[in-house]
């Protein structure tokens, strides 16, 4: 293919990259923002592909139809809660593929006197992609239970990473200035080493974060292959998924009040499936039926939605729950904490599969300021997002993390199958409030009994 044309088709996927990733970043636009931006990395592949030489067209073919099967697969049966595993594990593949890429370019020239940026683009390759490839797979791993969420610690753990992250910087200097095989595959089983270290003593609270930032380091080992093949596409494909997971892991750590330090090195949260403290005194529980009433007779409505709802695959019966007060006359409306779920966008994700209208969403400011005039909130599945030692007791963890005000509403009902605390592993004194009803249930059953309640009223 003529080179200008290359050049204008890349800048075309380009700026379909562009357009896409802006319109991902609200949920309106969200699914023709996805389109657009797969629209552009299908024209990119297809003006690499015609401008490959020397390759064998089957073994590319077969590559594409075993891929494409899996994904396909994949994105029709994974279900909403293994929606962060799905993504911690495309952050892998992507880190590894990278760094493969390097690698193979690094062996097809093994041998030739390389200019400076091209063996430091190479090694910056293996180096972060190996990283992401481990660090994703733990994530996977306390994400799917195979590992505890709780924090893994031992003493002297930092200077061990250090020690090995010096090592990383060494065989980085080494490799630069020789370029000889040994330190070149040594950085790569660094890199695989420092990746598991990393993440291994971050806790299952600060998830969300950690894939926040796997997925900026996926997009960074993609922008220095693009450099080392010389590929446009991948280049600015790789630095804006870089750039955009940076901005969200900023964003993300100012959601919880937390530095990017404090996530990685903190050690900080648990698996939430610790047993209640109870310090807050005694919860008041309720039934179906005392619920059904207040939210029939209510005139606003707040769904504040958690984990537990996604977990129950309860988003549907919800939305037939909500759509029922909404035919009663009853205004609803849902406050979204930024890092409620496992992962960025993953409650907004999971009510657009429910058909939940994208002008009933409301951010934590706006969630807010209409909590204060709320009749009655239902808190489904959520814990940590909704303490109110974040705003109330300097001595907790969380002090300082902005978080939906459920109990400034009249009355707040959380839906939740025990007292047991959320990822933070922190006791909640909402669930003691006096103006607190606790409805315990798994949340699909407490919805479908809520439905039938209301129904007889």
């Amino acid at each position: 293919m003529n080179a200008n044309l290359t050049a204008i088709l890349y800048l075309v996927a380009a700026a379909a990259f562009i357009v896409g990733l802006k319109r991902l970043g609200s949920p309106k636009t969200a699914r023709s923002g996805n389109s657009v931006g797969a629209a552009g990395m299908l024209l990119a592949v297809i003006v690499t592909m015609v401008n490959l030489e020397g390759v064998s067209w089957w073994l590319i073919i077969a590559g594409l139809a075993i891929g494409s099967a899996i994904g396909a697969v994949l994105a029709l049966r994974v279900q909403m809660t293994a929606m962060p595993q799905l993504v911690a594990a495309f952050n892998g593949f992507g880190g590894i593929a990278s760094a493969l890429v390097a690698g193979a370019a690094f062996v097809t020239v093994s041998g030739a006197e390389l200019a400076s940026e091209t063996i430091l683009t190479m090694l910056l390759s293996v180096a972060i992609g190996t990283m992401t490839f481990t660090g994703s797979f733990i994530a996977y791993a306390k994400l799917q239970g195979i590992m505890g969420g709780s924090p893994m610690t031992y003493p002297g753990q930092r200077a061990v990473n250090a020690v090995i992250g010096a090592i990383l910087l060494a065989l980085l200097i080494w490799a630069q200035i020789s370029q000889d095989g040994i330190p070149f595959w040594l950085v790569g089983v660094a890199g695989l080493i420092l990746g598991v270290l990393t993440v291994v003593p971050i806790g299952g609270a600060d998830m969300p974060v950690v894939i926040a930032l796997l997925n900026s380091m996926s997009g960074l080992a993609a922008a220095a292959t693009g450099f080392v093949i010389s590929n446009t596409a991948l280049i600015i494909g790789g630095a804006l998924v870089g750039a955009s997971g940076l901005i969200l892991t900023a964003l993300m750590c100012e959601a919880m009040n937390r530095t990017i330090w404090n996530v990685l090195f903190g050690a900080f949260g648990g698996d939430g499936s610790g047993a209640a403290a109870g310090a807050g005194g005694n919860a008041i529980s309720t039934t179906p039926d005392d619920v059904a009433i207040a939210l029939a007779y209510a005139q606003q409505v707040v769904i504040v939605p958690g984990y537990g709802l996604a977990v129950a695959q309860a988003q549907h019966a919800l939305r037939a729950l909500t759509a029922d007060l909404e035919k009663r006359g009853v205004k609803v409306a849902y406050g979204i904490h930024p890092v409620a779920g496992r992962m960025p966008g993953h409650m907004n994700v999971l009510l657009a599969e429910a058909d939940v209208p994208y002008d009933h969403l409301l951010d934590l400011d706006d969630a807010n300021t209409t909590l204060g005039r709320t009749d009655v909130v239902l808190v489904v599945g959520a814990n940590d997002v909704v303490n109110p030692s974040a705003r109330d007791d300097s001595t907790s963890p969380i002090y300082g993390m902005p978080i939906l005000e459920v109990d400034n509403a009249n009355l707040c009902v959380v839906i939740k199958r025990s007292l047991s605390p959320g990822f933070a592993g922190l006791d909640n004194p909402l669930f003691y409030m006096n103006t607190t009803r606790m409805l315990f249930a798994d949340a699909k059953k407490a919805m479908t009994d809520l439905g039938k309640a209301l129904e007889s009223i």
